[in-house]
């Protein structure tokens, strides 16, 4: 039988620190990983280039030592030094699965990751190897999700995959509003008029002004990545 057809050669799929949570209050289920990783393996199968920004607030969030009184940036490198924990942990669950992938920080820490360069990460991805990124961009007071943006941007991404625990973009949390509006496709300046929590507004200008596209689906349901990557509706498409 013929593989299918996938609608994007290569992309960046964001994921959350919450993603690897499962069903913990804290930390990292490594059960979580792997299942992640294997739906992560489905879409490599299909011959799909893979870049993944991962964040870190299942340990630690800039804002937690923020409200705790510390200064911004020292609290937003605790964030930063997070993600590259997660990113340890998820090249682990995607080798578990017989990938071969590459973890690169943005900030410099050669015992457990490379640093960013830009030639070599696009020679990983043409190489079939899953490129995971960790610590942002390397500095205080961009998130990750600005950072999903621009790296998806310097690697020539030709979409953002942002997995979440809800099944688009909704005109208000429908966790909390059950009369919360779906949309099936949105703008970048809609996102940004309406004040959406989609990604945050440098992250959508950059996806704006460079015609980027973000798909936004729910992470839990399984096989949605793979569904997400093959073109089917599975969630928003902010374009």
């Amino acid at each position: 039988m013929a593989r299918p057809k996938p609608a994007y050669k290569r992309i960046l799929l964001k994921l959350s620190g919450e993603s690897l949570l499962g069903k913990l209050p804290y930390g990292i289920d490594f059960e979580r990983a792997r299942s992640i990783a294997r739906e992560i393996k489905e879409v490599h199968d299909l011959g799909v280039q893979i870049a993944i920004m991962i964040g870190g607030g299942n340990i630690f969030r800039g804002t937690q030592g923020t409200d705790a009184g510390m200064e911004r940036a020292a609290a937003d490198q605790m964030g930063l030094l997070a993600t590259v924990i997660n990113g340890i942990a998820l090249q682990d669950a995607v080798e578990k699965q017989g990938v071969a992938s590459r973890h690169v920080s943005a900030i410099e820490i050669k015992a457990v990751a490379e640093p960013f360069v830009r030639r070599r990460v696009i020679r990983h991805l043409g190489k079939n190897r899953i490129v995971i990124f960790s610590a942002g961009i390397g500095s205080p007071y961009f998130t990750t999700d600005t950072a999903a943006a621009l790296r998806a941007l310097e690697i020539k991404a030709q979409v953002i995959m942002k997995a979440t625990k809800v099944d688009g973009v909704y005109s208000a949390d429908p966790m909390v509003d059950k009369t919360a509006k779906k949309f099936t496709t949105i703008s970048y300046l809609d996102v940004i008029r309406k004040g959406l929590k989609v990604m945050d507004s440098t992250a959508i200008s950059l996806c704006k002004d460079n015609n980027l596209p973000i798909m936004v689906f729910n992470l839990n349901k399984k096989g949605n990545i793979k569904r997400a990557v093959l073109g089917d509706k599975v969630g928003t498409l902010v374009h």
